[in-house]
């Protein structure tokens, strides 16, 4: 049963543009169409989540999905969007990564049924391998002008008189190999569509060129807006860096905490984008929101749909249990469920001292643990007089000045928290 892909995109703000006749090619019968993923990673990132969605939400209509690797194009480097040359790989590790990368779509996307519109991974470099520059250029190359290549958005940003380090040839030919790529899905996988963020537009048109020239057939283009966020900063980057679908790169609280500090105007925008909520829902939600915002009902939803998809229900239900930590009424338990990732981020930017385990093997005295053997409180007098005011706790729990930290009390084998009040923490690190 075929639905109506480009309608649901639509009010999902999912397109930015789409050659005349897409639509109607897509409701005609079950087609064929891909997205290229770039393999420089052994993850994808969130930035490359919109296009994962585009393919997700074409096997929901019915259509038949392609993720292809680009294993030849990330030896190369794409232009689009860049103003120098990335870093090159070999293929080994191009391997490793694809395998990581197709571990991560299946969470999205079906690889394994029978169904007809079951998804598909290729790599570019298994049709590039074999191909001499000289068949390149002679097969490829004389089919599209220079002309018709620099006056492509991407060429011609970086030829521009401001731009110091200009383009190596090996980029100027990138959307030649790109458009290769549609080309051969178009005649050995009868792939009539490729999609993709709105900076590949030149790259896409040029593949729909190639199988116009040399395939005698019509190929389809249609992309999505690039992601950006209202207070103009980049989508899906913090101080530490990208956002990865890997736990191990950013841990799942972490993923989770990203979605819940999203703004009002920005969740919004993207519980329609990163998540399969219908309109209805999705308007309930907005409204709901609209009259408490100030209880985030859009940013949790959005933060645990996406969890869910990228992670796990199990790991989710961690995450939210690692976000009340901080300011809920957390046990020792809680603490000593966390894995080591997700304690540090929880507690990113706490003062930390190492401790010999030899210090607690016999106990390791309250005194000497807030004071004299770690300096987190000012002196031994003051250790006394906050554990006589009852407001010094280890991992969560109160305690009092004849409390001794044995072993027993280590987080991940290795940490213990120490909290005065509500908000002053310190980390004993047991080496």
């Amino acid at each position: 049963m075929i639905s109506n892909f480009v309608s649901e995109l639509k009010w999902r703000g999912m397109v930015h543009d789409a050659m005349p006749g897409t639509e109607e090619h897509l409701l005609s019968g079950m087609q064929s169409a891909y997205v290229g993923i770039d393999p420089t990673a052994n993850s994808l990132h969130i930035g490359h989540l919109v296009s994962v969605m585009m393919l997700r939400h074409l096997q929901l209509a019915g259509h038949k999905p392609y993720a292809l690797i680009g294993g030849a194009t990330g030896m190369i480097g794409d232009p689009s969007g860049k103003s120098a040359e990335r870093n090159l790989l070999d293929e080994t590790t191009l391997r490793l990564n694809q395998e990581s990368i197709k571990e991560q779509l299946s969470r999205f996307l079906d690889f394994d049924s029978q169904a007809e519109n079951s998804a598909v991974l290729v790599n570019n470099y298994d049709w590039m391998k074999d191909f001499t520059f000289l068949d390149f250029i002679r097969d490829v190359g004389k089919h599209i002008t220079v002309n018709y290549m620099m006056a492509k958005e991407s060429v011609r940003k970086r030829l521009s008189p401001d731009e110091k380090e200009g383009m190596s040839f090996t980029e100027f030919t990138y959307q030649l190999v790109q458009g290769y790529d549609f080309l051969y899905l178009f005649q050995n996988y009868n792939c009539t569509l490729q999609m993709g963020g709105s900076d590949q537009w030149g790259n896409i048109t040029t593949g729909t060129e190639l199988i116009r020239r040399i395939g005698g057939g019509k190929g389809y283009a249609l992309t999505c807006p690039l992601i950006t966020k209202a207070d103009g900063t980049k989508f899906g980057k913090t101080e530490g860096g990208n956002i990865w679908l890997d736990a191990h790169r950013t841990s799942p609280y972490k993923f989770y905490q990203y979605w819940l500090n999203t703004s009002d105007e920005d969740s919004e925008k993207y519980i329609k984008i990163f998540t399969f909520l219908s309109k209805d829902e999705i308007d309930d939600l907005i409204g709901e929101h609209s009259k408490a915002p100030h209880l985030r009902i859009l940013q949790k939803r959005l933060g645990e749909e996406i969890s869910i998809m990228v992670h796990s229900r199990e790991e989710f239900e961690k995450a939210l249990i690692a976000s009340t930590i901080l300011f809920g009424k957390s046990t020792s338990n809680d603490l000593k469920g966390l894995d080591e990732n997700t304690f540090l981020d929880v507690f990113v930017g706490v003062p930390k001292t190492e401790i010999p385990k030899s210090e607690i093997d016999n106990g390791l005295d309250m005194i000497g643990a807030l004071a004299a053997k770690t300096g987190f409180l000012n002196s031994n007098g003051e250790a006394r007089r906050e554990l006589k005011q009852n407001s010094i706790s280890v991992n969560k729990e109160k305690v009092k000045e004849d409390y001794l930290i044995t072993e027993t009390d280590l987080i991940n084998n290795k940490y213990v928290l120490l909290q005065r009040g509500k908000k002053n923490y310190f980390i004993l690190v047991i080496k």
